[in-house]
């Protein structure tokens, strides 16, 4: 008798020290939780267009890790764009996100406390479709128009600056907030005359369904869009070196991505978000990969935040100052570029937008 009690008991210690093993292993086990502030066509969980979009769909993050059992990476892509991302970090759900320029912004003044760690996603063009028959023919006719776009977002504000330089104000159109996927409903069934966005505009006019008749490209380049990778204060704090090994894998995503003989296969990745390869092809048309897809925190990419925070605020989007001391943090980047051997790669900007001596 004494011998199946200490039979069964020797079989419940085993047990509860496994299980405990187990609790411990989950315990230590860390997940970097990686946000994104887009998601693909009919909610792919993959991005296009970015060095950001590289490093989930090429697993750049995960090969990183990949020796190290007890670090996970989960990411998440957010169909409400930017905000949803602010929403992430103020919650603590986030350590890490892609995230335009203009939510970066009202996060910080708001007192969200994050680092901008590197570009991605810099010097994005944006584009005018309108729709078919709409007699639309410049920025000008848009005035008492129905105009789509995604408040809060970088497009956002761009849009307003366009506006602006031809003479328009947000209050002379009727803007009608929408994502990328009802935006492509209206412009379609001509519920609204006009929208702003990207790669969803340029696969609307390929297919006859609207018609592009303006985009940044080449024009002013304050015009453009910019993005970058965000990081949440207290997790770089407490993890330093993780923070710098996040921000290798996402330096290397942004070498291969700038690399030209890369070009094909880059388009062929960026294609799991669903976005068809002509699309992105015709959105690189006349631009370098390395120009697209620099992370350098430049003096223009410095210069355009700092102009961006200016005209939110001028604009009525942010109701305070936007204190940017201290908000870039470039030695990750930098740590990175150095040991990595990718000094000199890519081509730093002033803010005159006009090529730095190395």
């Amino acid at each position: 008798m004494k011998r199946i009690t200490f039979t069964r008991l020797a079989a419940g210690l085993a047990i509860l020290l496994a299980a405990t093993a187990t609790s411990a292993r989950a315990e230590d086990q860390l997940v970097i939780h990686v946000g994104y502030a887009a998601i693909g066509i009919d909610n792919r969980p993959y991005s296009e267009g970015t060095s950001a979009a590289t490093a989930r769909a090429g697993e750049f993050l995960e090969k990183e890790f990949a020796n190290d059992p007890n670090i996970k990476i989960e990411w998440t892509f957010f169909k409400g764009a930017g905000p949803a991302v602010n929403e992430g970090f103020a919650n603590d759900q986030l350590d890490f996100a892609y995230q335009g320029d203009l939510p970066a912004l009202i996060g910080r003044a708001t007192g969200l406390k994050t680092k901008y760690l590197l570009a991605s996603g810099a010097r994005k063009p944006l584009y005018l479709a309108v729709a078919k028959d709409s007699g639309i023919k410049s920025i000008e006719d848009l005035k008492g128009r129905k105009i789509a776009l995604q408040r809060g977002t970088n497009g956002h504000l761009a849009a307003i600056k366009i506006l602006e330089a031809h003479g328009l104000t947000e209050r002379d159109v009727q803007v009608v907030n929408l994502d990328s996927a009802g935006t492509v409903a209206a412009l379609t069934s001509k519920d609204i005359d006009a929208a702003f966005g990207d790669t969803q505009l340029i696969n609307l006019a390929a297919k006859g369904a609207a018609d592009v008749i303006y985009t940044t490209k080449g024009d002013d380049p304050r015009f453009g869009r910019n993005a970058g990778i965000i990081g949440r204060e207290a997790f770089i704090d407490a993890h330093p070196e993780i923070t710098q090994r996040v921000v290798d894998a996402f330096v290397k995503a942004a070498k291969w991505s700038s690399d030209e003989p890369n070009r094909a296969a880059l388009f062929e990745l960026w294609h799991k978000s669903g976005t068809a390869i002509p699309i992105l092809e015709e959105y690189f048309k006349d631009d370098t990969l390395a120009y697209r897809n620099s992370p350098l925190i430049d003096d223009l990419l410095v210069s355009q935040y700092t102009e961006q925070a200016a005209k939110s605020k001028e604009f009525g989007l942010i109701r305070r100052d936007v204190d940017l001391k201290g908000w870039f943090e470039p030695k990750y980047l930098d740590n990175a570029i150095e040991r990595l051997g990718f000094k000199n790669f890519w081509q730093a900007y002033g803010a005159d937008g006009k090529p730095v001596a190395s």
